[in-house]
């Protein structure tokens, strides 16, 4: 897969690592998913959210952060956008502060949104 856009965010000692690519099927996610895995393997999370035209399917996933705080702020990105075929990432490395439920879709919202740009 091609990554189309990366950026990185630092938020209360977090660092955020967005990461925009196009996607043509799920294998191919789930695939670009495990590869993010082994190069990030200090990562606290990695979150992501996917939406693809054929067959239509959306995923958003929030990989231990508190449920709908992550993933789902994603996915409201591309929807709102109407973006297809395509994934966006965001690799959280804790930095010891604690963002809360608000803060946390703040920022993957934040992160999101300067991928679309």
């Amino acid at each position: 897969m091609i990554i189309e856009k990366q950026i990185e965010i630092i938020e209360k000692k977090s660092k955020f690592i967005g990461i925009l690519v196009r996607a043509e099927s799920e294998d191919e996610i789930k695939t670009f998913l495990q590869d993010l895995k082994k190069e990030h393997k200090k990562a606290t999370h990695i979150c992501w959210a996917c939406r693809l035209k054929t067959p239509f399917y959306e995923k958003a996933l929030d990989d231990g952060e508190p449920s709908g705080t992550a993933g789902r702020p994603i996915l409201n990105v591309l929807q709102k956008k109407d973006l297809q075929n395509v994934a966006i990432f965001v690799i959280r490395y804790f930095g010891g502060i604690k963002l809360g439920a608000g803060g946390l879709v703040r920022i993957y919202s934040k992160v999101a949104g300067e991928l679309v740009k």
